[in-house]
């Protein structure tokens, strides 16, 4: 129907979203945003993960995460593209530090777990900070006026 030349290098992961007509797409040069059915490019996200991200998952409140070779665990914000969370997986003792690599994501039916399969032989478990406030980890985003970069 339809092939999508966007991105510059190898296209290694892809997440629709559950309730929207879109999806994300993931490359070490970038992730992008396309609409549904047509493959329309909406925007770029508006940070670099800089690694090569093997996966990514979409819940249906707009959170994306991605993974990457070197064990980072990004959350995004669907609409704007702002990253606003990062995190690093820890390898298990007795792994290697090259082992930290995270192959798959996928958030369970409640949308506020993420489950991980790691380079390390695991299956970790994410949750969100219940405790998190305004005030513990404020959101210093202030959204471009034109999100759409190619």
């Amino acid at each position: 129907m339809s092939t999508l030349t966007h991105h510059k290098k190898s296209v290694r992961a892809m997440a629709p979203h559950p309730k929207e007509h879109s999806f994300a797409s993931a490359s070490a040069d970038n992730i992008k945003k396309f609409s549904l059915p047509k493959g329309e490019f909406l925007h770029n996200m508006l940070s670099q993960q800089k690694t090569i991200i093997n996966t990514m998952a979409v819940n249906e409140d707009g959170v994306m995460a991605t993974g990457g070779d070197n064990g980072s665990l990004w959350f995004w914000d669907w609409r704007s593209g702002h990253n606003f969370q990062q995190a690093q997986t820890i390898v298990q003792p007795g792994s290697l530090d090259s082992e930290a690599g995270i192959y798959a994501l996928s958030y369970d039916v409640t949308g506020t777990r993420l489950i991980s399969c790691e380079a390390d032989k695991t299956i970790k478990m994410w949750k969100e900070d219940e405790t998190a406030t305004e005030q513990t980890h404020p959101l210093n985003f202030k959204p471009p006026k034109d999100i759409r970069r190619f």
